[in-house]
């Protein structure tokens, strides 16, 4: 497979900075949290910790993939990914493994197909947003298909039931319709059926039903909240102060009080053992990540990769937002990984890969490229897209389906 460009790579050196920080710090906080656990269950302290690194090893081969191929080939290919998506998460719904009243992974929790559909429906709906253009303001175009679109993905998710994923999901996807060109009447519409949807899923749901309805009730004094979870996370981080406990000196892991420590907890071990300080330095390394994945969305060579860079940034930093706001009790209990900390397979192989994308959009989509057969985004529809492949910067030349698509068409006798 050639190369679409032989000249030097770049790529943006501080994001990846900013992940190997995040990497780090969370695979430190993973044996940390999960230590205590791992020998009462394993009788073995690194159990989780091993597993852990596996999952990252894979996750950065994932992300060296993702930095070498193209960006523009995950347009050629978004149906089929969809495609394999959809048939995944009803695979899921018949076959997968119960677990706390849900039915959402294989293999005891080591494949989550919801987990990889994120980055799917980013890659599907930057695809297919390219593909309207400036039609995207009618609504026969637009807002109809599209809502019908997140509908049928959504509904999917909900059925697991993953009401927690389906609002990142939803939330990244209607940000992505904005950014690509609705203009505020489609996004009142857009956001007044997404609030009647979810208020009827949390009105027919007694599960989503019970959490709200234990989240205002813990909204004036959250320590005698009902939730064990959020009750024992907020006592982990009152107990840690400004400066911590110590590293691997929590003594909720110890005693087991709060559920999930090292995975949709771990924000408050990181509150109880290093403080204050290292939740706001978490806070800020988001911030951080936030910012650069915004530049490198500002900065892509066209409205495909631009795109596909601001729905994985606001995916990984709005998912991390909400895991910090269910600790803090500032947002109703769900089961949020912590992006590059919590302990989990798909989420980190997930993440790392959508970060290897958003990484190779950094660098202008140097890399391999190879076409799907037959090209299902652009065969006889390549002008229809108005803003594809024209932004190039000087000096670099054009990839040949570019060139292809602003060749002028031959007139027929």
């Amino acid at each position: 497979m050639p190369r679409t460009n032989n000249e030097p790579s770049e790529f943006d050196y501080p994001l990846l900075i900013s992940l190997a920080v995040l990497v780090g710090f969370g695979l430190v906080m993973v044996y940390s949290a999960s230590y205590a656990l791992s020998y009462l269950e394993w009788n073995n302290t690194t159990h989780f910790f091993a597993r852990q690194l596996l999952w990252t090893a894979l996750g950065i081969v994932a992300l060296v993939i993702g930095v070498n191929i193209d960006y523009r080939v995950w347009r050629d290919w978004a149906i089929p990914i969809m495609g394999i998506t959809l048939l995944a998460l009803i695979v899921v719904l018949l076959f997968g493994s119960d677990e706390f009243g849900a039915r959402r992974q294989f293999l005891n929790g080591s494949i989550q197909p919801s987990e990889v559909a994120k980055i799917s429906i980013i890659i599907y709906v930057a695809a297919w947003l390219t593909s309207k253009g400036k039609r995207l303001q009618n609504a026969s175009y637009g807002l109809a298909p599209f809502a019908i679109l997140l509908g049928l993905l959504i509904g999917l998710i909900v059925a697991q039931p993953a009401i927690s994923t389906s609002i990142v999901i939803a939330v990244t996807a209607v940000a992505m319709f904005f950014i690509a060109g609705a203009d505020l009447l489609q996004m009142g519409i857009i956001s007044l059926l997404g609030g009647i949807t979810f208020g009827a899923v949390i009105f027919f749901s007694s599960h989503a039903r019970y959490r709200v309805e234990v989240f205002v009730e813990s909204l004036s004094n959250p320590l005698q909240t009902q939730n064990l979870q959020v009750k024992q996370a907020i006592t982990a981080l009152v107990e840690g102060g400004v400066f911590g406990q110590g590293l691997a000196e929590s003594i909720t892991k110890r005693v087991n009080s709060l559920p999930a420590v090292h995975s949709d907890s771990i924000f408050a071990i990181v509150g109880e053992e290093l403080g204050l300080i290292g939740t706001l330095l978490i806070l800020a390394l988001f911030f951080f990540f936030a910012y650069r994945g915004i530049r490198i969305a500002l900065r892509a060579p066209d409205q495909f990769g631009s795109l596909l860079a601001f729905g994985i940034t606001t995916w990984l930093v709005f998912q991390a937002f909400i895991n910090i706001a269910v600790i803090t009790a500032t947002f109703p209990f769900t089961g949020l990984p912590l992006p590059f900390f919590s302990y989990g397979g798909s989420s980190t192989v997930a993440n790392l890969a959508a970060v290897g994308i958003l990484l190779n959009v950094s660098r202008g989509g140097r890399g391999y490229k190879f076409n799907a057969y037959p090209s299902f985004w652009r065969r006889n529809r390549r002008t229809r897209v108005p803003d594809s492949d024209s932004r190039s910067s000087v000096g670099q030349r054009q990839p040949s389906y570019a060139r292809t698509a602003n060749r002028p068409r031959r007139k027929s006798r």
